[in-house]
């Protein structure tokens, strides 16, 4: 039997449109606040990336947006990748002070001193308490970076009374009260600000993780660093997620869904928290062969931070229970994730 040229060329368009699909390749705009050279990006992102690519054969690309380059405020990597505006991003919620109640409780003082057992706690807790504070938003990861310390420029804190009269940053809501509640006054800034505030004299000194301080520099700006027993709680963590807009997720063929799907939840999130917990060595170092001066806060003076900051707990509770949360159901569970999953 012949076929016709007109339905030889309908079977051709016929299998045309089928081949974008099969064959699809899509570009994702992956939008972050750090540096290329940064731990987050050479450790998490461009691995996660290459891996991605790998197993959809090239046909799932990042195009990476680094340090705010494609616009907008860190604050804002919550709203764009929720409009499509970026396809990716890995943000902290709280740089939006009260916009995400429920997460918030990681970030409360005192909490936990791993990040690789907070990132499995936080997973769990999402899934269960907080997915409806990202509509649109496809939450790939969540996790906690590693203990939170004190770094100074002028002087060196020791004791709760050091903190009095110095203007200290902190990432979110959470530690700016852990701030005023330990006698500092705190100024809120995201991360890529820090460095001008410092050399500006708008900040005495902040608390961060070590992990980013090299990226940064930020061990050539300050003198001092206070530590706390890492045996003990740290002195703060703050959260993150990756997310990823739900309608280009939504988009995609069922393959390279899956390939998104085989590379998030709760494995991933558990794996950033080991490389969070892992790279604070090498931050450490680069301030110790700076020179610069170190003092662990002795377990007697570190329970004066801890009762000084106690109010936070109960406030927390307050403020997520006035919005319809069961607030004190909330950090009990957190709490008692955290030392499910605490080594």
């Amino acid at each position: 039997m012949k076929l016709s040229l007109a339905s030889l060329s309908l079977a051709a368009a016929a299998a045309l449109a089928v081949l974008p699909a099969a064959a699809q390749e899509v570009t994702l705009k992956f939008h972050h606040i750090w540096t290329p050279q940064a731990m987050a990006p050479v450790n998490v992102i461009t691995p996660w990336c290459n891996k991605v690519a790998a197993e959809s054969n090239n046909r799932l690309k990042c195009q990476m947006l680094p340090a705010m380059s494609g616009g907008g405020t860190p604050a804002q990597l919550v709203d764009r990748v929720k409009d499509g505006v970026d396809d990716l991003v890995i943000t902290l919620p709280g740089y939006t002070a009260g916009r995400f109640p429920a997460m918030e409780v990681f970030e409360l003082p005192f909490m936990t001193n791993s990040a690789e057992a907070g990132a499995r706690a936080a997973w769990d807790y999402l899934q269960k308490y907080a997915l409806k504070e990202f509509p649109g938003t496809k939450v790939l990861a969540t996790w906690v970076h590693d203990e939170g310390y004190v770094h100074t420029n002028g002087r060196q804190i020791k004791t709760l009374a050091d903190f009095k009269g110095l203007k200290m940053r902190a990432p979110t809501r959470q530690t700016n009260k852990l701030l005023a509640a330990l006698g500092a006054t705190p100024v809120g800034m995201p991360l890529p600000a820090i460095p001008d505030a410092v050399s500006k004299g708008t900040i005495d000194g902040f608390m961060l993780p070590w992990e980013v301080m090299p990226s940064l520099k930020l061990h050539e700006m300050v003198k001092f660093h206070s530590e706390t027993d890492p045996s003990r709680p740290a002195l703060y963590s703050a959260g993150f997620v990756f997310a990823m807009n739900q309608a280009r997720y939504d988009s995609l063929p069922a393959d390279l869904k899956k390939v998104i799907d085989n590379n998030s939840g709760a494995a991933l999130s558990q794996q950033i928290g080991k490389i969070w917990d892992n790279s604070q060595a090498a931050g450490r170092q680069a301030a110790r062969d700076r020179g610069n001066t170190f003092h662990m806060i002795p377990p007697a003076e570190l329970d004066n931070w801890v009762k000084a900051s106690a109010g936070l707990y109960d406030d927390w509770i307050a403020d997520v229970t006035k919005r319809g949360y069961d607030g004190k159901t909330m950090l009990g569970e957190a709490q008692a994730l955290l030392q499910k999953y605490r080594k």
